[in-house]
């Protein structure tokens, strides 16, 4: 999915420790698991330094990006906690799940010291992300109500 240079584009979890975004996990129920460096991370989907997830927990390393390990850790989240059991390397079952998990992974970047909102769809537009009005935040603004709508009727953060 890069096509940039994690390393001086966007933001890595060793930037932010594994503190904050473990107590944020924990509080839906997953569990963040630190890989060594240089080691391959579990159940990484787009793989090097990509997080990656197997049931009900994430794994990354101090040089996956945030973004990467708030998206998969979303995938999680947004799924019924009866699926996860189910899931490895991919948990995405639908374009909706797909959106939902974009949108609160921007809701959720606002809870980890030092990332916030507008650092996390900045990071999501280096990476590649893409989305129909051309940039995280314009998608995040004018497009996402579909996303905003389907958290919101399983009482996940949402604005």
């Amino acid at each position: 999915m890069s096509g940039v240079d994690a390393a001086t584009s966007v933001q890595l979890l060793g930037e932010i420790g594994f503190d904050a975004p473990r107590i944020l996990l924990e509080r839906y129920g997953l569990e963040l698991l630190e890989v060594a460096d240089g080691e391959m991370i579990p159940g990484s989907y787009w793989g090097e330094c990509e997080a990656g997830v197997i049931g009900s927990r994430v794994y990354a390393r101090a040089d996956t990006p945030v973004h990467s390990l708030l998206h998969e850790a979303c995938h999680l989240i947004v799924i019924p906690p009866a699926r996860r059991d189910l899931v490895h390397t991919d948990a995405s079952d639908s374009q909706i799940e797909e959106d939902s998990t974009c949108c609160l992974q921007i809701v959720l970047a606002d809870a980890l010291p030092g990332v916030g909102r507008a650092r996390q769809m900045a990071d999501m537009d280096a990476w590649g992300y893409s989305f129909r009005l051309g940039s995280a935040r314009a998608w995040f603004e004018r497009d996402a109500e579909d996303a905003r709508a389907w958290l919101a009727e399983r009482g996940l953060p949402n604005a």
